[in-house]
């Protein structure tokens, strides 16, 4: 495969921005090698069946989540699916039968999740990743959740190619301002650090006096130690999957109602204004 250069990729993703939802044509590829190269020796099994924009269902019954990143939620149960939701499940559909409906596959270091899914990186036979290729286009957000982050790299300089040209999801600013958290689940969440604490639960950022980020106890080794040195007063862009403490009454005196759990040094960005 040729890897394009800066103005080949340039133009690649600009055509992925005006596709946006309506996604439906022919297979065209972005390098995506260029992104996370192809492994040695991944399985090879069958895709059964695309459920949405990051999970495959495979002839050996197995559910497989992508490792790296978050599609916009297809609606069930009478939801309206999120946008691009739709379009992310057909361009995944899309590379899955342009590579004959076999896949490589590359189990993470945890291997499952709690709903059971098998967590793992996919490949095309050409040899590209599945999830730096759907970043690239915007038909999804990076996530990094320790220990399987071994590509969290590539796949956010994936994810960057997309929101330079404002492709896919990147078409309208998605980070919402802390001040301005409605509900709990996955959001991008910008502010500024306005405090900062250590305990026995792990690293309390504070944001805008409206949402508190954790560095959970557990995950502190994954952090280098001068993680929050000069963070107090920066703005900063966070992602994950917030909480809402006040339900079933846990919301404590004193605690911010919103917690958003950080799973690895790069779901925290600082933001030069």
């Amino acid at each position: 495969m040729r890897v394009a250069g800066p103005m080949g990729l340039a133009m690649l993703l600009k055509k992925a921005s005006l596709v946006g939802a309506f996604f439906v044509g022919a297979i065209w590829q972005l390098p995506a090698l260029a992104f996370c190269p192809l492994p040695v020796d991944p399985q090879q099994v069958t895709v059964r069946q695309v459920v949405d924009g990051d999970t495959l269902r495979l002839n050996d019954g197995r559910s497989v989540r992508l490792i790296g990143i978050n599609a916009p939620e297809i609606g069930r149960k009478g939801r309206t699916s999120e946008p691009f939701a739709e379009a992310a499940r057909q361009r995944l559909q899309a590379m899955v039968k342009a590579s004959g409906g076999e896949v490589g596959l590359v189990p993470g270091v945890e291997s499952k999740d709690k709903y059971g899914r098998t967590l793992a990186h996919i490949y095309g036979r050409s040899g590209d990743n599945f999830e730096a290729q759907l970043l690239s286009e915007g038909f999804g957000y990076r996530v990094a959740v320790a220990p399987n982050v071994s590509l969290s790299d590539c796949q956010q300089q994936a994810e960057r190619a997309a929101r330079q040209l404002k492709a896919g999801v990147w078409r309208q600013f998605p980070v919402i301002p802390a001040a301005q958290i409605r509900q709990s689940g996955f959001a991008l969440i910008g502010g500024q650090v306005t405090g900062i604490e250590r305990n026995r639960g792990g690293i309390w950022i504070e944001i805008d006096d409206a949402l508190v980020l954790q560095v959970p106890a557990r995950l502190q080794r994954s952090f280098p130690p001068a993680f929050v040195d000069g963070l107090k007063g920066r703005s900063v862009e966070a992602r994950g999957w917030v909480l809402d403490r006040s339900r079933k009454g846990g919301l404590k005196a004193g605690q911010k109602r919103w917690l958003l759990p950080l799973t690895d040094p790069s779901m925290l960005e600082r933001v030069e204004r």
